[in-house]
């Protein structure tokens, strides 16, 4: 495990990422996007997993304009309060940007290889507007927030996407997730998996909010997501 610095698309700075790379060679890369707490611990351990399966897994501090180097936890409520500013305050556009110069990066680091993508939250979000913005080969989104108000860009996504919807998510309520389905249940490269009585978070590696057999069930199909469409 070590850090990059990555830098941006438009030349105009550089910003720092966590790398976990596997004991071979990499069979892809893949990137992984901060939920609103930063490069946390726990996004740290989603990108160890990840080289522990034999990808190449790097995580771009997405927050470097505006808090660089922010970590919180989720669990303490003036952190989690913190984090929803920042969210707030992020410019998402600059992030999808930062986010190509990431998969520029890895690509050229697994040779050209394959490239994929896995966010949490806004992370999520950020997962479906990579894949609708880049060329970004697999994209994964666990409870993506707002996506009701990105459907006017589906029919960009080139490239399998899935997403993770938590059925009690009280930051994507029944009438957001309806019109997910509505929208993306008849696209090819679009998979919606659905997780019934689980909340926002419930597939964070550590914290209150992990559901554990909920968690374990999301991480096997974007295990196998990523196998078939990275390699």
């Amino acid at each position: 495990m070590t850090d990059a610095t990555i830098p941006t698309i438009d030349g105009d700075g550089s910003f720092a990422a966590y790398v976990a790379r596997p004991a071979g060679t990499p069979r892809a890369a893949v990137v992984v996007i901060q939920e609103v707490f930063g490069v946390n611990p726990g996004i740290r351990r989603k990108c160890d997993r990840l080289a522990e399966d034999g990808y190449l897994a790097v995580a771009p501090d997405l927050f470097w304009r505006i808090e660089p180097g922010i970590q919180l936890d989720p669990d303490v409520p003036e952190e989690l309060r913190h984090g929803l500013d920042l969210f707030g305050r992020f410019d998402q556009d600059a992030g999808i940007r930062d986010i190509e110069a990431t998969i520029r990066w890895a690509r050229s680091d697994v040779e050209g290889g394959k490239v994929g993508c896995v966010g949490y939250c806004l992370g999520g979000r950020l997962a479906y507007m990579t894949a609708a913005r880049t060329d970004i080969d697999a994209s994964v989104g666990y409870y993506a927030v707002g996506i009701d108000g990105l459907l006017e860009e589906k029919h960009a996504i080139a490239h399998p996407l899935l997403l993770h919807i938590a059925g009690e998510d009280g930051f994507v309520p029944p009438a957001v997730q309806a019109a997910m389905h509505a929208g993306l249940d008849d696209l090819p490269k679009v998979t919606l998996l659905d997780y019934p009585g689980q909340d926002h978070g419930f597939a964070t590696e550590l914290g209150d909010r992990r559901s554990p057999e909920a968690a374990d069930s999301a991480d096997a199909a974007t295990k196998a997501f990523f196998a078939e469409h990275l390699g």
